[in-house]
């Protein structure tokens, strides 16, 4: 098996790759660092399994898996990701993924999820190892969208924003227009009083939404 890990994090990667230096039968290739050079790589090089992070620079990993998926389609591709929400599980199980993992995941467990994944088998958490909605959580009761006027697929979107989805994945996501996408965001930005990315993100984790 030849495994690419696809992560920004330096220390991150240094980490895995003691982790993994010793998983059998596995050739550890070069990191990439973005998702633009993952997908440059795959053109060049044959990788059978992709730890691939969400959250990177230039082309993030949504983007990667779905073109990944589109032109390698014998490359299988598990999620490593700090996002715990099940939305997420669901987005990268539809685009293709075969795992999810969180960056919380042990050493022994992680080794197991890619073996298994190698294997032709589906590796993703259940609910109870990832947040799920429920009334008491900030951001999902009728309490906190009335306070700030939102309704639940404003939430939602707020949450695939924050994650670096583009108007169009998210559009694809939910499948409507990105017209209707872009009138969502209008109308966030409005009842917040939010005009920039950083402070959507910044207003996500003060309530709790990632």
């Amino acid at each position: 098996m030849t495994l690419l890990l696809a992560d920004d994090h330096p220390l991150l990667l240094d980490g895995l790759r003691s982790v993994l230096t010793d998983l059998p039968d596995t050739e550890l290739l070069p990191p990439v660092n973005n998702g633009h050079q993952l997908l440059d790589y795959l053109h060049w090089h044959p990788v059978d399994v992709v730890l691939l992070d969400l959250n990177m620079p230039k082309t993030d990993g949504m983007t990667a898996l779905k073109q990944i998926r589109r032109d390698f389609p014998t490359v299988k591709v598990i999620v490593f990701t700090s996002y715990d929400q099940p939305q997420h599980i669901r987005e990268v199980q539809a685009l293709g993924a075969m795992g999810y993992l969180l960056k919380t995941t042990d050493a022994p467990t992680l080794k197991t999820a890619i073996q298994q994944v190698w294997a032709g088998q589906s590796w993703f958490p259940t609910l109870k190892q990832v947040r799920v909605d429920a009334p008491d959580k900030p951001g999902s009761d009728d309490a906190f969208m009335q306070k700030y006027q939102l309704t639940k697929r404003e939430v939602e979107i707020i949450q695939q924003i924050v994650v670096g989805l583009t108007t169009k994945q998210i559009a694809d996501t939910l499948t409507v227009s990105e017209f209707t996408i872009n009138a969502h965001r209008r109308n966030i930005s409005r009842k917040l009083g939010i005009d920039t990315p950083v402070g959507l993100v910044n207003f996500a984790r003060e309530q709790g939404l990632v």
